[in-house]
């Protein structure tokens, strides 16, 4: 029974001492740097959160953008009633002059003017005396002798279609004469015209124009004003009401608003009328979910596609910035002496340089320019990771300097590996962590920097789209105050965009850092 016992107890012991043993499948997977790396990770709840929100930003821009059913710069449209400008009607209230040949010039107008307000018969000018007859209200007849040579009159003969300067001296003179007089008809060229007392002009039974003070213009060229709406109107307007309501020959009824201007002495005839209008500034609804933008643009496939390039600039900034920094810090680093002294200075002159007014110069030169949008991106990405390797070499240096006396090292070396082969086989590699959350921090602030540029106009142009240009509507303070969905959206995602890849880059560095216990 004691003998059973023990042999059962060592079996147990050996089962246990199995468990726990390191044979080379458990020592591997237990030293796999990889593996502890995630598994730091992952423990670091922070951290882990980031990276789901990341997650969430690249399926948000990259596959949001292809299932949406909008396109990045459509546009949608609303059928508004505005209130146009349909006709303007004034009346003439100058005096106007109509001449029989050359003698009735713009000295001899002053003269029978001044003659006119003297309330004068007759006036002199250059040794010739002229005769001034009232012929009727606010209408004279200039004379030599019984020769009529001008007219001063404020009542207009107007054409059917409304022009003025239709008719020839002599009809102008009959028409007018034959008004004031309260005659029926009048005959001018061999032509009998017919005149009723409001002052219609018909030859034969037909319309041929009209006399009156009032001159009535449409606003738009395609508009044809029939003589009836006219009188209508006018009639509207005589008797100071300030609607007007026409029923046309097909049955329908139109109404108009009436303004009157006493500075232009004009009266403004406006109709209600459908017009198509971009859908600016529209809430969020079924079709928009989150509204659109001052172009009528779809507001939410906007954020997905500005993410896109928003991401996309932070990713190449940060790769341009990085592979610039390991090439020209790996050599300082491992060359030492004058390498590294030349290197570290054009560093320093880097660091000297002022990015932001550098960038915001450079901005305005391609405005100047006009620039093409889709190349203006490139030059930004270009420019954003030319300006910011400096950093990144002088950690790299910093980290080979260290490396490069390891005793690992100095055996590559006597084996005869090649110098390139030396730092980038086995220098470099020992960098990548440190590179790795370098650019995850950096990432957040390239970001930054983008929409910066873009929301001071100097960025990513229309009609690409990116979180900071977005945001851009700020400016006005009136879309502040009332279109919050314009610009919360788009300031949350670069908050949220900024803050994982921060928090990422948190859990990262330690991540890496050996003597980190989690």
């Amino acid at each position: 029974m004691s003998e059973n016992k023990e042999e059962k107890l060592t079996a147990e012991q050996e089962e246990r001492n199995e468990e726990y043993s390191l044979n080379d499948d458990r020592r591997v997977k237990s030293l796999s740097p990889g593996a502890l790396v995630i598994r730091r990770f992952i423990r670091n709840r922070v951290a882990v959160v980031g990276l789901i929100i990341l997650i969430f930003m690249f399926l948000f821009s990259f596959v949001g953008g292809m299932i949406s059913p909008y396109e990045e710069d459509q546009l949608f449209y609303r059928t508004e009633l505005h209130s146009k400008d349909y006709a303007a009607v004034t009346e003439n209230n100058e005096y106007r002059y109509a001449a029989k040949d050359d003698r009735f010039g713009t000295m001899l107008q002053v003269n029978a003017m001044l003659a006119i307000s003297s309330n004068a018969d007759t006036f002199s000018y250059e040794k010739l005396n002229y005769t001034l007859t009232k012929e009727g209200d606010e209408f004279y007849s200039v004379s030599i002798g019984d020769e009529v040579i001008g007219l001063v009159y404020k009542d207009i003969f107007f054409d059917e279609e409304g022009n003025t300067g239709s008719y020839d001296f002599e009809t102008l003179y009959a028409a007018l004469k034959a008004y004031f007089n309260g005659e029926s008809s009048f005959t001018a060229d061999g032509v009998t015209y017919d005149l009723d007392e409001d002052g219609n002009v018909t030859v034969n039974g037909e319309a041929s124009g009209y006399i009156g003070r009032y001159i009535v213009k449409a606003a738009a060229s395609d508009v044809v004003l029939t003589r009836e709406w006219k009188e209508e109107l006018l009639e509207v307007i005589q008797d100071g009401k300030d609607e007007f309501v026409y029923t046309g020959t097909d049955g329908e009824t139109y109404e108009y608003e009436l303004t009157y201007d006493a500075g232009k002495n004009m009266y403004s005839v406006k109709q209600e009328q459908e017009t198509t209008v971009y859908d600016t500034y529209s809430y969020p609804s079924r079709e928009h979910w989150l509204g659109t933008d001052k172009n009528g643009m779809d507001m939410l496939t906007r954020l997905m596609y500005g993410g896109r390039i928003s991401l996309m600039v932070g990713f190449i900034v940060e790769i341009i910035s990085t592979v610039l920094g390991v090439i020209l810090g790996g050599v300082a680093g491992y060359f030492g002496g004058w390498v590294d002294m030349l290197i570290m200075r054009i560093v320093d002159v880097f660091y000297c340089v002022p990015s932001m007014p550098l960038i915001i110069i450079l901005g305005s030169v391609m405005d100047t320019l006009e620039v093409d949008p889709s190349k203006r991106i490139l030059l930004l990405m270009f420019i954003l990771g030319f300006l910011g390797w400096a950093g990144i070499a002088r950690m790299v240096r910093g980290q080979i300097l260290s490396l490069r006396e390891q005793e690992y090292m100095t055996a590559a070396e006597a084996t005869g590996l090649s110098v390139k082969r030396r730092i980038f086989r086995h220098l470099i590699p020992n960098v990548i962590p440190q590179l790795i959350v370098s650019m995850t921090m950096g990432l957040g602030s390239t970001i930054i920097t983008e929409a910066t540029l873009s929301f001071l106009g100097l960025g990513v142009k229309f009609p690409y789209a990116s979180w900071g240009n977005i945001i851009n509507d700020v400016n006005n303070t009136f879309v502040l105050t009332n279109y919050w969905f314009i610009w919360i959206p788009a300031g949350v995602l670069l908050l949220l965009t900024v803050l994982a890849f921060n928090l990422v880059g948190d859990g990262l560095r330690d991540a890496f850092d050996p003597r980190m216990k989690r």
